[in-house]
């Protein structure tokens, strides 16, 4: 059910600040922090950095395809997530349903967030929760490469390593064993 709700919080939020924009801005742009950070109304018929301009219909059946392998993996892998990597397919999922209803319902994404002079594209709040969550997965997976590395092995793992050690000795043993047979008949 929170999975739910953190898609829903992530869609709500983006598309609120779409609406404020477009009926508050259209075509303007507004400066917040002069020649810094401005709400500059932009309707975007692409992708990220502008690409695939004009391409509504492949956009839109690539974000439902993106989306439906999402959730595929997060069922098919529940347990194997922890909350940062979850959380972190969650705010990409509530981004692509973000920026996928805006190319359902109006034929464009809404792109607002303009840092002039330091970034020359303009985007919106899916965008930013896209980011968030491709930067969650991206610490989980370094915080957990951390741990393999750092973690003490535990009793169980310890038993499994010795077993196996000796498991290759008497294999070694034998094949030992048969060299010197073959050896000796020769």
């Amino acid at each position: 059910m929170i999975n739910i709700f953190v898609i829903l919080i992530v869609v709500f939020v983006d598309q609120l600040s779409k609406y404020i924009t477009e009926a508050k801005l259209v075509g303007k742009s507004k400066a917040v922090i002069k020649d810094f950070f401005h709400i500059t109304h932009v309707p975007n018929t692409g992708v990220a950095f502008g690409m695939f301009q004009g391409k509504l219909l492949f956009i839109v059946a690539l974000g439902f395809l993106a989306v439906l392998a999402i959730i595929l993996y997060l069922h098919k892998k529940d347990e194997e997530h922890s909350a940062l990597s979850r959380f972190g397919y969650l705010f990409i999922l509530g981004g692509a349903f973000g920026n996928l209803f805006d190319r359902i319902y109006r034929g464009y994404v809404v792109d607002f967030i303009d840092f002039r002079g330091i970034w020359p594209y303009i985007f919106n709040i899916a965008d930013v929760a896209i980011n968030i969550g491709i930067i969650l997965i991206i610490i989980e997976y370094f915080w957990e490469k951390e741990d393999i590395h750092t973690k003490e092995p535990d009793e169980q793992s310890i038993l499994e390593t010795k077993e196996l050690q000796e498991g290759l000795k008497e294999e070694e043993k034998e094949i030992i064993d048969s060299d010197n047979k073959n050896q000796n008949i020769e």
